[in-house]
C-alpha cells in the first residue's frame, strides 16, 4: 500500500469518526478520548489501550499517544481487529509476540515513533498480513527473519529508518532479493561509504561477515603461573608450575571427554617454572625453584610418568624468573633468566654422550650480571641467532649469537623502552615483532626494521604480567594480561597494520597465554595466579546471523 492508499485509508476513518452512530452495541462505551463508529474506533492523545471491544469492532487506530512499548499480546482482547495503526506515538520498542492473539489482522502501520528496537518474535503469528509499514522510526537493524511467519504479506514499508548496510542485516539484503511482497525502496543510512545506496544492492563478499569469538571451555582449580603445551606420541600436554602447591602438574587431553585431566604431578619447593623440550627419544621437563635448586625429570614409559633425571647447577641463579628453551645449529640449549640483583643469568647446553657418561644439560655461558633479568626470548633473523632479555633496572638488551666461538656476545639494547617484565616475538606477513610487558606504564610492540627494534604501538597496560602473541589460520592476536581487570585481546588490522581492541575475557591474575590445537578445535590455555586457570575455545562467528 503506498503513502497516498494509507492516507486516503486513515482519512476516511477520521471521516467515519465524525458521523458516529448509534449502530454499535448500546451496552459499550466509547473509551473517553476515542471516537467510535460501528466498526471503528480512533483514540488521540494520551488514551489507553481498550481493554476488550465487541466482534463488530475491525479497525483500531492509536495517534499521537504516549505509550513506550508493545508487549505480549496486549491486543489479544481484540480477535476481531483486521487493521490496527500505530502512528506518532512514543513507542520504542516491540516485544515478542506483540500481536499474538490477532488471527485475522491485514493491515499494520507502525509509523512515525521512536522504535529502536523489534526483536525477532515480534511479528509471530500474523499468517493473515497483507500490509505492513514500520515507516519513519529509529531502526538501525532488524533481527534475522523477522518477517518469517509473514505467508500473505503483499506490501511492507520500511522507509524512513536508519538502517545501518553492514553484516547484521546481510540477512534483510538477500530477503528484499528473494520476497514476493512489494517493498519500498530501502537505503543505508551508513556506514559513511554506503550511505544513500539502496540496501538491496550492496552484496557482500562470501566470508566477510565472519568473525570469531573466544567462549570459556574449561575451568580448572589449579593455581599456575605457567603454561607449556607439547606433544608426544600424538597427544598434547601441558605442564603447569603451582608454587602454591609446590609441584609442576602435567595435565593430558582427552580425546573422549574433551577436556585437559591431570596426568602426572612433579613435586618439589616452591617451583616457579615447568618447561619442556622433547631430544631424540627424551621427554624432559625443566623444574625450577626458589629453593633446593632446580631439576629436570624425564618421562618413563614403563613407569607412566615423570621422574628425577639430572639436578641443574644453579649456584649462580637466586631467583629463577623465566625458562627459554631453543636449538642453534642442530644443538639445544635452555636459559634460565635470573630476576635477583645477586643472581646471573645462565646458558645450558645439551650434551649426549653414553661413553663418557655425559647425558645431560650442562651449564655453558653466563649472561648479564648485576642487572634483575625478567624474561628471554629466543629469534632468528636475516640469517642470525638473537637472545634478548628484558629487566627491571634497564632497557632490554640483544645478545648476538657468535659462530666462530660458539658463545653469546652483547650486541645491543633496544633504547627508549625501559621497566619491561615480558618479551614475546612473533611474525606478521614474514616480519619480525616484539610485544614487550609493562607492569605499570605502556606495554609496546616493535618491529624489526633497518637492523634494529623500532616501536610502532603502544598499549597501555596496569598490573600487567603478560603480553602474550597467538595466531590462528590468519587472524593474529595480543593478549594483554592484567592483575586489576580483564584480559585485553587484541585483534591486528590489515590495513592500518596495528593492533585494534577486540575482546575482553576474565582470567584472574594471568601470568601466560598457550595454544591449544586439537582435533580442528582452537584452545587459549590461561593459567592464574590467584584463581582458576582457564581454557578458552576459540570459535568462528557469523556476524549475519
Amino acid at each position: 500500500m503506498n503513502t497516498s492508499t494509507k492516507l486516503t485509508l486513515l482519512t476516511l476513518l477520521v471521516l467515519a469518526c465524525l458521523r458516529v452512530t448509534s449502530g454499535a452495541k448500546r451496552n459499550f462505551k466509547c473509551p473517553s478520548g476515542c471516537a467510535c463508529t460501528k466498526e471503528t474506533i480512533i483514540c488521540v492523545g494520551n488514551t489507553p489501550i481498550p481493554r476488550t471491544v465487541p466482534s463488530e469492532f475491525t479497525s483500531l487506530s492509536m495517534v499521537n499517544g504516549s505509550i513506550p512499548e508493545i508487549t505480549e499480546g496486549m491486543f489479544s482482547l481484540m480477535p476481531s481487529l483486521q487493521l490496527l495503526l500505530y502512528q506518532a506515538n512514543s513507542l520504542s520498542t516491540i516485544k515478542d509476540d506483540a500481536f499474538s492473539g490477532l488471527p485475522h489482522l491485514e493491515y499494520l502501520f507502525i509509523e512515525e515513533n521512536k522504535i529502536e528496537t523489534i526483536t525477532k518474535n515480534a511479528l509471530r503469528g500474523l499468517r493473515d498480513l497483507t500490509h505492513l509499514s514500520l515507516a519513519n522510526n529509529k531502526m538501525r537493524f532488524l533481527p534475522r527473519d523477522l518477517f518469517f511467519d509473514l505467508d500473505s504479506l503483499l506490501e511492507l514499508d520500511l522507509r524512513g529508518n536508519l538502517f545501518q548496510c553492514t553484516c547484521e542485516n546481510k540477512w534483510l539484503m538477500v530477503w528484499l532479493k528473494n520476497t514476493n511482497a512489494t517493498v519500498s525502496d530501502v537505503f543505508c543510512a551508513g556506514p559513511s561509504d554506503m550511505k544513500d545506496k539502496r540496501l538491496s544492492d550492496l552484496p557482500i563478499p562470501p566470508g566477510e561477515c565472519m568473525s570469531t569469538d573466544f567462549v570459556r571451555h574449561q575451568s580448572i582449580p589449579i593455581q599456575s603461573m605457567s603454561a607449556d603445551i607439547f606433544s608426544f606420541k600424538e597427544d598434547i600436554y601441558v605442564a603447569m608450575a603451582a608454587p602454591n602447591t609446590n609441584s609442576c602438574v602435567i595435565m593430558e587431553w582427552d580425546h573422549i571427554e574433551m577436556n585437559f585431566r591431570k596426568f602426572d604431578n612433579i613435586t618439589g619447593k616452591s617451583v616457579v617454572g615447568c618447561k619442556s623440550v622433547l631430544i631424540d627419544n627424551h621427554v624432559l621437563i625443566i623444574v625450577t625453584q626458589l629453593f633446593g635448586g632446580s631439576h629436570i625429570y624425564r618421562f618413563d614409559e614403563q613407569q607412566n610418568r615423570f621422574t628425577k633425571f639430572q639436578t641443574i647447577e644453579v649456584f649462580n641463579i637466586s631467583k629463577p624468573n623465566d625458562i627459554e628453551v631453543f636449538q642453534i645449529d642442530g644443538d639445544w640449549y635452555f636459559v634460565i633468566v635470573d630476576s635477583s640483583k645477586a643472581g646471573l643469568s645462565t646458558l645450558y647446553k645439551w650434551s649426549d654422550n653414553p661413553d663418557r657418561n655425559e647425558t645431560g644439560f650442562n651449564s655453558y655461558q653466563f649472561l648479564h650480571e648485576w642487572f634483575r633479568d625478567t624474561d628471554a626470548e629466543y629469534v632468528e633473523v636475516d640469517g642470525k641467532s638473537y637472545l634478548i632479555l628484558t629487566s627491571r633496572s634497564q632497557p632490554p638488551v640483544i645478545y648476538l649469537w657468535n659462530k666462530n666461538s660458539q658463545k653469546f656476545t652483547l650486541h645491543g639494547e633496544i633504547p627508549n623502552v625501559d621497566d619491561m617484565v615480558a618479551v614475546k616475538a612473533f611474525r606478521v606477513d614474514g616480519e619480525l615483532f616484539l610485544a614487550m610487558t609493562c607492569y605499570i606504564g605502556d606495554s609496546k610492540v616493535l618491529k624489526w626494521t633497518n637492523k634494529q627494534f623500532t616501536e610502532v604501538q603502544t598499549l597501555p597496560s596496569r598490573g600487567s604480567m603478560i603480553l602474550q602473541p597467538f595466531a590462528f589460520r590468519d587472524r593474529h592476536y595480543l593478549a594483554l594480561g592484567s592483575d586489576y581487570s580483564f584480559t585485553q585481546i587484541y585483534l591486528w588490522d590489515v590495513e592500518s597494520k596495528t593492533f585494534h581492541k577486540f575482546k575482553d575475557i576474565y582470567v584472574q591474575s594471568p601470568r601466560s597465554f598457550a595454544v591449544v590445537t586439537n582435533e580442528r578445535r582452537n584452545f587459549i590455555f590461561s593459567p592464574s595466579f590467584k584463581g582458576k586457570s582457564i581454557v578458552f575455545e576459540h570459535i568462528a562467528v557469523d556476524l549475519s546471523l
